[in-house]
């Protein structure tokens, strides 16, 4: 696994908790959550391209 994978998912989640506390600490609640989601989808999305291109090695692996 790549060790550069998890750095980067670990970044963006201290980022966004971070902003998540500034937020709700200025009573904005509603941006907070919307903060939250907006990281998850992030880190969703680089783990689906992950995912992606470990299905087409496979594919490849096994000529399909």
């Amino acid at each position: 696994m790549d060790v550069e994978l998890i750095f980067k998912i670990a970044a963006v989640g201290i980022i966004v908790s971070i902003l998540n506390q500034v937020l709700i600490r200025s009573g904005r609640d509603e941006q907070a959550t919307m903060t939250t989601l907006a990281g998850l989808v992030v880190v969703l999305m680089i783990l689906v391209q992950k995912i992606a291109g470990l299905f087409d090695l496979v594919q490849e692996l096994f000529h399909f």
